[in-house]
């Protein structure tokens, strides 16, 4: 493969020079054994610029073992397919020239980068320089993470490798000058601060970023000087507020200091004022203590004849009331007297009575035995007439007995039919409970599909109300419609129902199955259109699939510890269980136990199963279409919600037909009964009637004998009633004689009982009048007792008024004492001191009343509260505060002037820096607006700030137009496509190219995201800018380029190749490959 190219470069150190014009491709080779390095051809030292990089060798570094290239001086193209090691190159110019490993974006450790299976790397770059190259050399330690820096053969420190980089304006990490390929995307990531900065490091004069930075500190310090200043003097400000105030609380201070002295002396003279008055109160009381004492006296002399009159009354009181009480006694003794007679005369009156009523009770009796005497008589011959009128006895036995055989016959057809009446009830009985048993069988089914329907409704509404409106509606429907799937599915077993739901998925447990796709569109049409319900429907194949049989028996897979296939784990509906073995084929999923997963790799190996079962994970294989491996995915399997409860339908079936039959039993043996029934009781009136008549016929027999006996027993009723006969007259004369005899006695009782009244009345009479005394008596006491006591009450009072007034006395004399004691206390006197002259004279100005003291105090104390928060320190902080206002004025002038300093430094570095990053941002702009112009686009550069005074913030703004239709945008990492941020990069990169200071500029595969036309278009450019004369050198890498794209003769195109055929490097000779090329060229033609 060869290329148009001014300059062919080998990897060979020894092979560098011109070739034909026509044969100019230059050809790395990816992987090299052995090379040995010893010197480079001179080259024309007024082709490279200074810092150019002459030579790249690398060390077992990345994709290679030995390898070293030879740049040229202008453009430099480096091509090769993905993976060749065209990035590698960029890589070691990074970390050759003493970068981060972590710009690269590609691993944060220099240990990486070394080739696989090595131990030690090396990374060796050569730099064009006037006074002599400059070879640096990097020595790479995989185990230890270490790097060995060495330049022309010296070791030295990394720090000393920065230093020789940053001399020559070289910046790896500056985004303007090295763009690696994991970095292309970050250039139009960098905000407009950062590439300002960028810009600057890479083209502009060396002193243009000294000053930016310069400027940012110095607006930083001015900002915390203005800051200081502002607080300086709003501090300052304060102080002078704060002392004014203060200078009026000095004078305050000094009034508040007079109050006091006024309130002192207040309280000096205050407790002389009150031991003076309390002095006076302790006479006055001791005066009328005094006067109390002799009415004291004088009342209890009047007491003494009022207590002998009253001791008097009180011996002929207590004399009458013996007497009273002896006459109570007699006249107590008579009316018992008085009672025992009349209680005497009461119970001879109740004996009269006694004898009156038994007397009655006898008339009586008699009276009621001749009634019944009478009345006997009479019922005698009532019976004897009948016994007379009746008939002669007839021989009525033969029919007697015709009719008792007639109902011996009727009474055993009577209890064979009801034994069978009893029969058919317990047949009916058991019959009942045979239906209770096989109904509860059923509700208990109903009671397991309900929880299944509720486990629907809960789950997936709309299927659960489709499912009422098909059971409404199923006669609609011309071929078999199921319900949902999870419904018709019974388990049979419990704990098999989660490789039945994990299998089946959700969507279709809850779907209808349909034979019939006109029947699926009907009710689709009526619960998805109309009711609107989100259901899913599906259809039974035409051909079942239900009975179709695996394609390998469950024996063959017993051995690996599956027991059944999924279909024979439940029940179900013919057409459900025929969609299930077509849609999912579950009569050829095997399902199995933990012996299974054990021995899984096993069975994944030898059965070939597209899927399987075991205790609790499914396992799906898959066989690759290339490589016809089998690959194998599990997944746990999930709890069963839906098919755990099971209901065997077709036992339910069996139970309803059951039911049916009981039912149809139960029928027959009713009408069974009731014909019984009707029979017995016609068999129960017809023996009936047979026992009247006999009843009839035995009366009839029987009249006569019974009549005869009745007559019989009436006449001994009568001779016993004859014979119990009573003499009223007897009777009545002896209880008139008992009640004469009880009369006299009565009488002699009323004369002692009259008698005994008169005493007694005598005895109340002596009784009143001695009451009477008794109460004169007391009287008078009471009168007596009342004048005694209130003498006394009277006496009492003047005592203890007397006692109060002692004990106020006493009071007032100690309370003179201490007022004397404390008034001494306060003046500072002692006990035998005479109060001072001064004392008096200020105590003669003062008021001489308490209630004036404490006026003129309360006035003084009010005015001195007034003048709160004043101390003796007031002066002192006065003072001062002066002070420290003069200090403050003195600093914040300090402030002011160096204010001014860095103001005036602010104007001179910012005229350095911003004319001449105008002018160089308006040529960037230039170059840039000109590139763009030659795309039909449009573009713009600028210096963006918001704020002059924020230096900070000052940034380079991009703004872009590829279609005329639009306007100017900035470039961001959102706004434009992925081709047109490479594009815009690729154009700024190369208005730089000109303009740039830097020695070389890297740029790794950012024609990758742009379309044909504009990446022709920025290869010109690149082509045309970078081969200009006096310009730096440029790297460009691609994994390709397009067609008959334009060349230089400055260019140097570098080919990578890679692969297991290399040549060896001994074997490398350009020039026998040129000369071969020739050959080929000339007899082409020949031919």
């Amino acid at each position: 493969m060869a290329t148009p190219s001014g300059k062919a470069v080998t990897p060979n150190p020894q092979v560098s020079k011109r070739s034909l014009p026509r044969d100019a491709s230059s050809e790395v080779p990816s992987k090299r054994k052995n090379s040995n390095p010893t010197s480079t051809l001179p080259r024309p030292s007024g082709l490279f610029v200074e810092g150019s990089i002459v030579r790249i060798a690398m060390e077992n570094f990345l994709t290679y073992d030995i390898c070293e290239v030879s740049p040229g001086p202008h453009l430099n193209m480096i091509i090769g397919a993905n993976g060749t090691g065209k990035s590698s190159i960029v890589c070691a110019i990074c970390l050759g020239l003493a970068g981060k490993p972590a710009f690269m974006g590609r691993a944060d450790k220099v240990g990486f980068f070394v080739k696989r299976g090595c131990s030690k790397g090396l990374v060796e770059i050569e730099l064009f320089r006037t006074s002599g190259n400059l070879v640096i050399t990097r020595e790479i330690d995989v185990i230890k993470n270490q790097s060995f820096w060495f330049i022309n053969k010296k070791p030295v420190t990394q720090k000393i490798v920065e230093e020789q980089v940053a001399a020559l304006n070289i910046q790896v990490g500056n985004l303007c000058q090295f763009l690696p390929q994991d970095k292309v995307g970050e250039f139009a990531k960098l905000s407009k601060i950062e590439l300002l900065e960028a810009t600057e490091k890479s083209i502009g004069p060396p002193e243009m970023h000294r000053y930016h930075c310069e400027l940012k500190n110095f607006r930083e310090k001015e900002k915390q000087l203005e800051t200081s200043c502002k607080e300086k003097t709003e501090y300052l400000e304060k102080m002078i507020q704060r002392n004014e105030r203060y200078k009026q609380d000095v004078e305050r201070f000094y009034e508040r200091k007079r109050h006091l002295d006024l309130i002192e002396m207040l309280e000096a003279k205050r407790p002389w004022v009150e031991y003076e008055n309390v002095r006076q109160e302790y006479e006055g009381v001791k005066l009328i203590r005094d006067r109390v004492k002799e009415e004291v006296r004088k009342l209890k002399e009047g007491q003494i004849p009022m207590t002998r009159r009253i001791e008097e009354i009180d011996r002929q009181r207590r004399t009458l009331e013996v007497r009273i009480k002896e006459k109570a006694t007699d006249i107590k003794e008579a009316s018992q007297k008085c009672k025992q007679r009349q209680d005497l005369i009461e119970r001879k009156d109740r004996h009269i009575k006694e004898l009156q009523q038994a007397l009655t009770v006898k008339q009586n009796e008699e009276h009621d035995r001749q009634r019944r005497i009478s009345n006997t008589r009479k019922m005698i011959e009532d019976l004897q007439n009948e016994l007379r009128t009746a008939e002669n006895c007839e021989n009525l036995q033969p029919q007697i007995d015709a009719i008792t055989n007639d109902l011996r016959r009727v009474q055993e057809e009577k209890a064979l039919c009801e034994g069978e009446i009893i029969d058919k009830q317990r047949e009916k009985e058991m019959l009942e409970k045979q239906k209770r048993s096989v109904s509860d069988h059923i509700v208990r089914f109903d009671n397991l599909m309900n929880q299944k329907e509720d486990k629907l409704r809960q789950r997936y509404r709309d299927t659960y109300d489709a499912v009422l409106w098909l059971r409404n509606n199923k006669d609609r429907f011309k071929q078999r419609v199921c319900e949902p799937i999870m419904l018709t599915i019974n388990m049979k077993d419990n704990k098999n129902a989660k490789y039945v739901e994990n299998h089946i998925s959700s969507n279709d447990l809850r779907a209808f199955v349909f034979e019939s796709q006109e029947d699926m569109e009907i009710f689709l049409r009526e619960v998805r259109d109309n009711k609107k319900l989100r259901v899913n429907a599906v259809i039974a194949p035409k051909i079942s699939y239900a009975d179709k049989a695996p394609s390998r028996s469950l024996n063959e897979l017993k051995q690996y510890g599956f027991f059944s296939y999924l279909r024979e784990l439940f029940d179900a509906p013919d057409p459900v269980m025929s969609y299930l073995c077509c849609q999912y084929h579950i009569h050829e999923v095997p399902v199995g136990t933990e012996r299974t997963r054990e021995r899984i790799e096993r069975v994944i190996q030898e059965t070939r199963l597209k899927q399987i079962y075991t205790a609790e994970e499914k396992y799906v294989l898959k066989t690759s279409f290339y490589s016809n491996k089998v690959i194998s995915s599990n997944t746990s399997l999930k709890v069963a919600q839906f098919l755990t409860v099971t209901v065997d339908l077709e036992q339910r079936r069996h139970l309803e037909e059951q039911l049916k039959e009981i039912n149809r039993k139960l029928e027959t043996v009713d009408s069974g009964l009731v014909a019984l029934r009707d029979t017995n009781r016609r068999l129960e009136l017809k023996d009936n009637e047979l026992r009247l008549k006999k009843k009839e016929l035995l009366e009839r027999k029987t009249k006569k004998r019974q009549l005869e006996q009745k007559i019989s027993s009436k006449l001994a009723s009568i001779r016993l009633m004859e014979q119990d006969t009573c003499n009223l007259e007897e009777e009545e004369r002896r209880a008139s004689t008992k009640i004469k005899e009880i009369n006299v006695q009565k009488a002699k009782l009323v004369t002692e009982l009259t008698g005994l009244v008169k005493i007694c009345t005598s005895l109340h009479i002596q009784k009143v009048d001695l009451i009477l005394q008794n109460t004169t008596v007391i009287s008078e006491k009471n009168k007596l007792e009342a004048d005694y006591m209130a003498s006394s009450s009277q006496l009492r009072v003047t005592e203890q008024q007397f006692i109060e007034l002692d004990d106020n006395r006493q009071r007032l004399l100690q309370k003179c004492k201490e007022l004397m004691k404390r008034a001494r206390q306060v003046c500072n006197l002692s006990a035998d001191q005479a109060v001072p002259q001064e004392f008096q004279t200020a105590f003669q100005d003062l008021p001489n009343t308490l209630d004036e003291i404490d006026a003129l105090l309360t006035e003084e104390r009010s005015r001195a509260s007034c003048f709160t928060g004043l101390s003796p320190l007031v002066v002192e902080e006065y003072t001062k505060r002066e002070i420290e206002i003069q200090q403050l004025n003195e600093e914040l002038e300090g402030k002011k002037v160096e204010l001014d300093e860095y103001r005036e430094n602010i104007s001179q570095v910012k005229e350095r820096w911003l004319n001449p990053l105008k002018e160089l941002v308006e040529k960037i702009n230039e170059k840039f607006s000109n590139f763009f112009s030659s795309m039909q686009c449009a573009g713009e550069v600028d210096l963006h700030t918001e704020n002059e005074e924020d230096y900070d913030k000052y940034g380079i703004r991009i703004r872009v137009k590829f279609r005329s239709s639009t306007q100017l945008h900035e470039l961001t990492p959102h706004h434009q496509s992925g081709g047109e941020r490479s594009v815009s990069t690729m154009l700024y990169l190369m208005a730089l190219q000109e303009l740039n200071r830097c020695p070389f500029r890297v740029v790794d595969e950012i024609n990758q995201g742009m379309d044909p036309i504009n990446e022709r278009r920025v290869f010109e450019m690149v082509v045309n800018t970078a081969c200009k004369e006096n310009t730096s050198q440029y790297f460009f890498i691609t994994p390709k380029l397009l067609q008959n794209l334009p060349y230089s003769e400055k260019m140097t195109v570098l080919f990578v190749y890679n692969g297991p055929h290399m040549l060896e490097p001994n074997r490398w000779n350009l020039k026998a490959f040129q000369r071969r090329r020739r050959r080929i060229t000339f007899t082409q033609p020949s031919q």
